[in-house]
Protein backbone atom coordinates (compact mmCIF):
# COMPACT_ATOMS: atom_id res chain seq x y z
CA UNK A 1 0.00 0.00 0.00
CA UNK A 2 1.56 3.30 -0.82
CA UNK A 3 2.11 5.62 1.76
CA UNK A 4 -1.18 7.83 2.12
CA UNK A 5 -1.51 11.38 2.42
CA UNK A 6 -3.04 13.19 5.60
CA UNK A 7 -4.65 16.12 6.25
CA UNK A 8 -5.99 18.12 9.81
CA UNK A 9 -8.97 16.63 11.50
CA UNK A 10 -11.43 17.59 14.07
CA UNK A 11 -14.28 16.38 16.38
CA UNK A 12 -16.38 14.15 14.08
CA UNK A 13 -18.93 14.56 17.40
CA UNK A 14 -18.74 18.06 18.58
CA UNK A 15 -17.02 19.58 16.04
CA UNK A 16 -14.60 21.30 18.22
CA UNK A 17 -11.25 21.51 17.61
CA UNK A 18 -9.69 21.92 21.22
CA UNK A 19 -7.92 18.63 22.20
CA UNK A 20 -5.51 17.15 24.26
CA UNK A 21 -2.42 14.95 23.02
CA UNK A 22 -3.09 11.37 24.18
CA UNK A 23 0.21 9.78 22.34
CA UNK A 24 2.87 11.47 20.40
CA UNK A 25 4.63 9.58 17.17
CA UNK A 26 7.49 8.55 19.00
CA UNK A 27 4.63 6.68 21.69
CA UNK A 28 3.05 4.93 18.68
CA UNK A 29 5.68 3.96 17.14
CA UNK A 30 7.04 2.56 20.92
CA UNK A 31 3.41 0.50 20.79
CA UNK A 32 4.56 -1.03 17.51
CA UNK A 33 7.51 -2.45 18.74
CA UNK A 34 5.50 -3.89 22.55
CA UNK A 35 2.41 -5.36 19.81
CA UNK A 36 5.28 -7.36 17.87
CA UNK A 37 7.23 -8.32 21.00
CA UNK A 38 3.95 -9.49 22.76
CA UNK A 39 2.87 -11.71 20.02
CA UNK A 40 6.24 -13.14 19.45
CA UNK A 41 5.95 -14.42 22.86
CA UNK A 42 3.01 -16.07 22.58
CA UNK A 43 2.61 -17.54 19.02
CA UNK A 44 4.98 -20.45 17.76
CA UNK A 45 7.50 -19.21 15.22
CA UNK A 46 5.89 -20.94 12.65
CA UNK A 47 2.60 -19.49 11.97
CA UNK A 48 2.15 -18.16 8.63
CA UNK A 49 2.13 -14.26 8.39
CA UNK A 50 -1.17 -14.36 6.45
CA UNK A 51 -3.02 -15.36 9.84
CA UNK A 52 -1.37 -12.17 11.75
CA UNK A 53 -3.38 -9.30 9.48
CA UNK A 54 -5.30 -7.51 11.79
CA UNK A 55 -3.63 -8.49 14.92
CA UNK A 56 0.11 -7.17 14.45
CA UNK A 57 -0.52 -5.75 10.98
CA UNK A 58 -3.28 -3.29 10.09
CA UNK A 59 -5.18 -2.68 6.98
CA UNK A 60 -4.55 1.86 8.61
CA UNK A 61 -1.00 2.81 9.12
CA UNK A 62 -0.29 3.72 12.52
CA UNK A 63 -1.54 6.73 13.29
CA UNK A 64 1.20 9.98 13.78
CA UNK A 65 -1.01 11.44 16.64
CA UNK A 66 -3.81 10.76 19.07
CA UNK A 67 -5.68 13.12 20.46
CA UNK A 68 -9.15 13.44 22.81
CA UNK A 69 -11.48 15.73 22.54
CA UNK A 70 -11.96 18.04 25.36
CA UNK A 71 -15.54 18.52 25.20
CA UNK A 72 -16.87 15.13 24.63
CA UNK A 73 -14.12 12.97 25.11
CA UNK A 74 -13.81 11.34 21.70
CA UNK A 75 -10.38 9.78 20.30
CA UNK A 76 -9.39 10.46 17.31
CA UNK A 77 -6.25 11.01 14.79
CA UNK A 78 -5.12 13.93 14.10
CA UNK A 79 -3.48 14.22 11.07
CA UNK A 80 -5.87 11.74 9.73
CA UNK A 81 -5.76 9.66 6.59
CA UNK A 82 -7.72 11.08 3.98
CA UNK A 83 -10.79 9.09 3.22
CA UNK A 84 -10.53 8.19 -0.62
CA UNK A 85 -6.97 6.41 -0.56
CA UNK A 86 -8.44 4.17 2.64
CA UNK A 87 -11.29 3.20 0.95
CA UNK A 88 -9.62 2.18 -2.41
CA UNK A 89 -7.28 0.32 -0.24
CA UNK A 90 -10.64 -1.36 1.30
CA UNK A 91 -12.41 -2.04 -1.75
CA UNK A 92 -9.34 -4.13 -3.74
CA UNK A 93 -8.31 -6.09 -0.56
CA UNK A 94 -8.94 -9.15 -0.70
CA UNK A 95 -7.81 -13.55 -0.27
CA UNK A 96 -7.56 -16.71 -2.17
CA UNK A 97 -11.79 -18.10 -1.98
CA UNK A 98 -10.37 -20.56 0.55
CA UNK A 99 -9.18 -18.28 3.00
CA UNK A 100 -12.45 -16.38 2.45
CA UNK A 101 -14.58 -19.43 3.37
CA UNK A 102 -12.18 -20.27 6.50
CA UNK A 103 -12.76 -16.66 7.22
CA UNK A 104 -16.71 -16.82 7.04
CA UNK A 105 -16.90 -20.77 9.55
CA UNK A 106 -14.77 -18.88 12.17
CA UNK A 107 -16.30 -15.42 12.16
CA UNK A 108 -20.28 -16.69 11.99
CA UNK A 109 -19.39 -19.10 15.31
CA UNK A 110 -18.73 -15.59 17.10
CA UNK A 111 -21.18 -13.62 15.55
CA UNK A 112 -24.23 -15.93 16.59
CA UNK A 113 -24.27 -13.79 19.90
CA UNK A 114 -24.13 -10.61 17.94
CA UNK A 115 -27.61 -11.79 16.04
CA UNK A 116 -29.19 -13.56 18.79
CA UNK A 117 -28.76 -10.18 20.37
CA UNK A 118 -30.35 -8.21 17.57
CA UNK A 119 -33.11 -10.59 17.42
CA UNK A 120 -33.58 -9.75 21.16
CA UNK A 121 -33.64 -6.51 21.17
CA UNK A 122 -36.72 -6.71 17.92
CA UNK A 123 -38.48 -8.99 19.61
CA UNK A 124 -39.21 -11.08 16.43
CA UNK A 125 -37.93 -12.35 12.95
CA UNK A 126 -37.48 -8.93 10.56
CA UNK A 127 -35.28 -7.47 7.47
CA UNK A 128 -31.47 -5.47 7.95
CA UNK A 129 -28.85 -4.48 6.35
CA UNK A 130 -24.91 -5.25 7.88
CA UNK A 131 -23.00 -2.49 6.30
CA UNK A 132 -19.19 -4.03 5.88
CA UNK A 133 -20.35 -7.54 5.37
CA UNK A 134 -17.46 -9.10 4.10
CA UNK A 135 -17.07 -12.66 4.03
CA UNK A 136 -20.67 -12.75 5.26
CA UNK A 137 -20.12 -14.39 8.72
CA UNK A 138 -22.88 -12.30 10.70
CA UNK A 139 -25.53 -12.43 7.45
CA UNK A 140 -25.12 -16.49 8.06
CA UNK A 141 -25.81 -15.82 11.84
CA UNK A 142 -28.51 -13.86 11.21
CA UNK A 143 -30.16 -16.05 9.24
CA UNK A 144 -29.81 -18.98 11.85
CA UNK A 145 -31.81 -16.81 14.08
CA UNK A 146 -35.05 -16.30 11.38
CA UNK A 147 -33.25 -12.84 10.40
CA UNK A 148 -33.20 -11.66 6.75
CA UNK A 149 -30.34 -9.80 6.67
CA UNK A 150 -28.81 -8.39 3.19
CA UNK A 151 -25.03 -7.33 3.22
CA UNK A 152 -23.64 -3.42 2.11
CA UNK A 153 -19.80 -3.30 1.38
CA UNK A 154 -17.23 -1.66 -1.07
CA UNK A 155 -15.23 -4.76 -1.83
CA UNK A 156 -16.80 -6.20 -4.69
CA UNK A 157 -14.36 -8.88 -5.30
CA UNK A 158 -15.64 -10.11 -1.63
CA UNK A 159 -18.87 -9.19 -2.43
CA UNK A 160 -19.01 -12.51 -5.40
CA UNK A 161 -17.84 -14.56 -2.67
CA UNK A 162 -20.53 -13.67 -0.43
CA UNK A 163 -23.05 -14.04 -3.16
CA UNK A 164 -21.62 -17.43 -3.64
CA UNK A 165 -23.16 -18.44 -0.06
CA UNK A 166 -26.40 -17.25 -1.62
CA UNK A 167 -26.59 -13.98 -0.02
CA UNK A 168 -27.79 -10.88 -1.03
CA UNK A 169 -24.95 -7.97 -0.89
CA UNK A 170 -24.86 -4.78 -2.65
CA UNK A 171 -21.91 -2.68 -3.77
CA UNK A 172 -20.72 0.10 -2.52
CA UNK A 173 -21.07 2.75 0.15
CA UNK A 174 -24.07 3.76 2.97
CA UNK A 175 -23.85 7.13 2.09
CA UNK A 176 -24.28 6.56 -1.62
CA UNK A 177 -26.57 3.09 -1.01
CA UNK A 178 -29.96 3.81 -3.25
CA UNK A 179 -33.15 1.63 -2.16
CA UNK A 180 -36.79 2.00 -2.00
CA UNK A 181 -36.66 -0.40 0.50
CA UNK A 182 -36.36 -0.24 4.51
CA UNK A 183 -35.53 -1.89 7.36
CA UNK A 184 -35.66 -3.28 10.46
CA UNK A 185 -32.65 -2.95 11.81
CA UNK A 186 -29.13 -1.77 10.19
CA UNK A 187 -25.71 -3.40 11.66
CA UNK A 188 -22.39 -2.05 11.86
CA UNK A 189 -20.23 -4.45 13.57
CA UNK A 190 -16.64 -3.86 12.66
CA UNK A 191 -16.21 -0.62 10.27
CA UNK A 192 -18.05 2.46 12.45
CA UNK A 193 -14.87 3.30 13.44
CA UNK A 194 -13.08 2.82 10.17
CA UNK A 195 -15.53 5.22 8.47
CA UNK A 196 -14.56 8.75 6.86
CA UNK A 197 -17.76 10.31 8.38
CA UNK A 198 -19.77 8.56 10.91
CA UNK A 199 -22.28 10.98 11.42
CA UNK A 200 -23.13 10.86 8.01
CA UNK A 201 -23.71 7.18 8.04
CA UNK A 202 -25.96 7.49 11.32
CA UNK A 203 -27.69 9.81 9.26
CA UNK A 204 -28.00 7.30 6.22
CA UNK A 205 -29.14 4.48 8.77
CA UNK A 206 -31.85 6.58 10.18
CA UNK A 207 -32.80 7.31 6.53
CA UNK A 208 -33.55 3.38 5.94
CA UNK A 209 -34.86 2.47 9.42
CA UNK A 210 -38.59 1.57 9.53
CA UNK A 211 -40.56 3.42 12.67
CA UNK A 212 -39.24 2.07 15.31
CA UNK A 213 -36.26 0.28 14.05
CA UNK A 214 -32.72 -0.90 15.69
CA UNK A 215 -29.11 0.79 14.57
CA UNK A 216 -26.36 -1.31 16.08
CA UNK A 217 -22.87 -0.72 16.41
CA UNK A 218 -19.72 -1.98 17.38
CA UNK A 219 -16.69 0.18 18.11
CA UNK A 220 -13.69 -0.01 19.96
CA UNK A 221 -13.41 1.86 23.50
CA UNK A 222 -11.03 4.99 22.88
CA UNK A 223 -11.97 5.48 26.93
CA UNK A 224 -10.35 2.57 28.11
CA UNK A 225 -7.42 2.95 25.32
CA UNK A 226 -6.77 6.51 27.14
CA UNK A 227 -7.31 5.31 30.63
CA UNK A 228 -4.44 2.20 30.01
CA UNK A 229 -1.89 3.76 27.75
CA UNK A 230 -1.34 6.38 30.89
CA UNK A 231 0.20 3.05 32.48
CA UNK A 232 2.42 1.78 29.61
CA UNK A 233 5.31 3.97 30.83
CA UNK A 234 4.92 3.59 34.50
CA UNK A 235 7.95 2.88 36.98
CA UNK A 236 6.33 -0.27 37.96
CA UNK A 237 6.94 -3.10 35.69
CA UNK A 238 4.11 -4.98 36.62
CA UNK A 239 1.25 -2.49 35.90
CA UNK A 240 3.32 -1.49 32.78
CA UNK A 241 3.09 -5.20 31.31
CA UNK A 242 -0.51 -5.51 32.43
CA UNK A 243 -1.50 -2.29 30.58
CA UNK A 244 0.50 -3.51 27.19
CA UNK A 245 -0.87 -6.87 27.65
CA UNK A 246 -4.68 -5.55 27.89
CA UNK A 247 -4.19 -3.07 25.11
CA UNK A 248 -2.39 -5.78 22.89
CA UNK A 249 -4.70 -9.05 23.37
CA UNK A 250 -7.97 -6.55 22.73
CA UNK A 251 -6.39 -5.17 19.22
CA UNK A 252 -6.05 -1.09 21.25
CA UNK A 253 -2.20 -1.34 21.32
CA UNK A 254 -0.95 1.00 18.62
CA UNK A 255 -4.79 2.17 18.23
CA UNK A 256 -5.52 0.73 14.65
CA UNK A 257 -8.96 2.82 13.88
CA UNK A 258 -10.07 6.28 13.33
CA UNK A 259 -11.56 6.88 15.69
CA UNK A 260 -12.05 5.84 19.50
CA UNK A 261 -15.46 6.32 21.01
CA UNK A 262 -16.55 6.72 24.07
CA UNK A 263 -20.04 5.42 25.49
CA UNK A 264 -20.95 9.16 26.34
CA UNK A 265 -19.57 10.76 22.70
CA UNK A 266 -21.43 7.83 21.14
CA UNK A 267 -24.54 7.98 22.80
CA UNK A 268 -24.35 12.33 22.19
CA UNK A 269 -23.31 11.33 18.06
CA UNK A 270 -26.40 8.99 18.01
CA UNK A 271 -28.72 11.36 20.02
CA UNK A 272 -28.01 14.21 17.73
CA UNK A 273 -29.50 12.14 15.15
CA UNK A 274 -32.83 11.38 16.49
CA UNK A 275 -31.72 8.21 18.08
CA UNK A 276 -31.98 6.81 21.63
CA UNK A 277 -29.55 4.53 23.16
CA UNK A 278 -31.11 1.52 24.65
CA UNK A 279 -28.33 -0.50 25.07
CA UNK A 280 -24.49 -0.51 25.76
CA UNK A 281 -22.52 -3.84 26.86
CA UNK A 282 -19.00 -4.65 26.72
CA UNK A 283 -17.86 -6.91 23.86
CA UNK A 284 -14.85 -9.18 22.68
CA UNK A 285 -13.03 -9.44 19.47
CA UNK A 286 -13.87 -11.68 16.95
CA UNK A 287 -11.79 -14.18 15.36
CA UNK A 288 -10.21 -12.87 12.64
CA UNK A 289 -7.76 -15.29 11.54
CA UNK A 290 -8.77 -17.94 8.91
CA UNK A 291 -7.75 -20.75 11.24
CA UNK A 292 -6.45 -20.84 14.67
CA UNK A 293 -3.54 -19.64 15.58
CA UNK A 294 -1.39 -21.59 17.88
CA UNK A 295 -0.07 -20.42 21.69
CA UNK A 296 2.56 -21.18 23.38
CA UNK A 297 1.21 -22.38 26.70
CA UNK A 298 1.14 -19.64 30.33
CA UNK A 299 2.69 -20.34 33.30
CA UNK A 300 1.53 -17.30 34.59
CA UNK A 301 -1.78 -15.68 34.57
CA UNK A 302 -2.36 -12.10 35.86
CA UNK A 303 -5.54 -10.46 36.20
CA UNK A 304 -6.76 -6.77 36.88
CA UNK A 305 -9.54 -4.32 35.41
CA UNK A 306 -11.88 -7.16 36.02
CA UNK A 307 -13.54 -5.18 39.60
CA UNK A 308 -17.57 -6.69 38.61
CA UNK A 309 -18.92 -3.14 38.76
CA UNK A 310 -17.99 -2.13 42.00
CA UNK A 311 -14.50 0.07 41.64
CA UNK A 312 -15.58 3.90 42.82
CA UNK A 313 -14.09 5.20 39.77
CA UNK A 314 -16.77 4.34 37.47
CA UNK A 315 -17.98 1.57 34.95
CA UNK A 316 -14.90 1.95 32.75
CA UNK A 317 -11.57 3.90 33.13
CA UNK A 318 -12.28 7.83 32.97
CA UNK A 319 -15.95 7.27 32.26
CA UNK A 320 -18.25 8.29 35.12
CA UNK A 321 -21.21 8.79 33.01
CA UNK A 322 -22.04 4.95 32.15
CA UNK A 323 -24.06 3.37 34.66
CA UNK A 324 -21.15 1.16 37.08
CA UNK A 325 -24.01 -1.89 36.83
CA UNK A 326 -24.65 -5.35 35.21
CA UNK A 327 -26.75 -4.74 31.90
CA UNK A 328 -29.42 -7.26 30.55
CA UNK A 329 -28.75 -11.06 29.51
CA UNK A 330 -25.74 -10.27 32.23
CA UNK A 331 -24.99 -10.48 35.98
CA UNK A 332 -22.63 -11.06 39.03
CA UNK A 333 -22.74 -14.27 39.85
CA UNK A 334 -22.83 -15.52 36.29
CA UNK A 335 -19.40 -13.84 35.59
CA UNK A 336 -18.49 -14.99 39.17
CA UNK A 337 -18.89 -18.57 37.68
CA UNK A 338 -17.17 -17.98 34.37
CA UNK A 339 -13.89 -16.84 35.68
CA UNK A 340 -13.84 -19.58 38.54
CA UNK A 341 -14.31 -22.11 35.81
CA UNK A 342 -11.44 -20.94 33.59
CA UNK A 343 -9.47 -20.45 36.74
CA UNK A 344 -9.74 -24.21 37.94
CA UNK A 345 -8.72 -25.50 34.27
CA UNK A 346 -5.66 -23.47 34.62
CA UNK A 347 -2.64 -24.99 35.00
CA UNK A 348 0.30 -22.49 36.77
CA UNK A 349 0.51 -19.18 38.70
CA UNK A 350 -2.91 -16.76 38.79
CA UNK A 351 -2.59 -13.50 40.71
CA UNK A 352 -6.07 -11.71 41.28
CA UNK A 353 -5.19 -7.75 41.51
CA UNK A 354 -8.63 -6.62 41.59
CA UNK A 355 -10.04 -6.69 45.37
CA UNK A 356 -14.01 -7.13 44.39
CA UNK A 357 -12.79 -10.11 41.80
CA UNK A 358 -10.48 -11.80 44.47
CA UNK A 359 -13.41 -11.48 47.60
CA UNK A 360 -15.93 -12.76 44.96
CA UNK A 361 -13.97 -16.10 43.82
CA UNK A 362 -12.99 -16.86 47.61
CA UNK A 363 -16.51 -16.68 48.43
CA UNK A 364 -17.64 -18.96 46.08
CA UNK A 365 -14.56 -21.45 47.24
CA UNK A 366 -15.92 -21.14 50.97
CA UNK A 367 -12.00 -19.56 51.30
CA UNK A 368 -10.39 -16.63 52.65
CA UNK A 369 -9.98 -13.58 49.69
CA UNK A 370 -6.40 -13.69 48.67
CA UNK A 371 -6.26 -10.00 46.57
CA UNK A 372 -2.94 -10.09 45.50
CA UNK A 373 -2.50 -13.81 44.48
CA UNK A 374 -4.01 -17.10 45.03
Amino acid sequence: MPSPSYELARCIVCGHTDAEVVATTDDIRAEVEWLWKYHQQRLKSEIPAQRLVDRVAFSEPPPFRLVRCNECGLLYRNPVERPAELTEFYARSTFPPDVLRSLHDTQRKALRVQARELRDVLGRPGSGLEVGSYVGAFLAAARDEGLQVEGLDINPAVNEFTRSLQFTVHDGELSTFSTTQTFDAVAIWNTFDQLADPRGAVHSAHRLLRDGGVLALRVPNGAFYAAARTSLTRDNPLKRSIARAMLAQNNLLTFPYRWGFTPPSLTRLLSDQGFTVKRIRGDVLVPIADGPLEFRRASRLVIAGMDLFQHPAGAYPGDRATPNDYLLMHDRETELAIVNEALRRFRGEVTVLSEALAEGLARRRGAAPEPTGQ
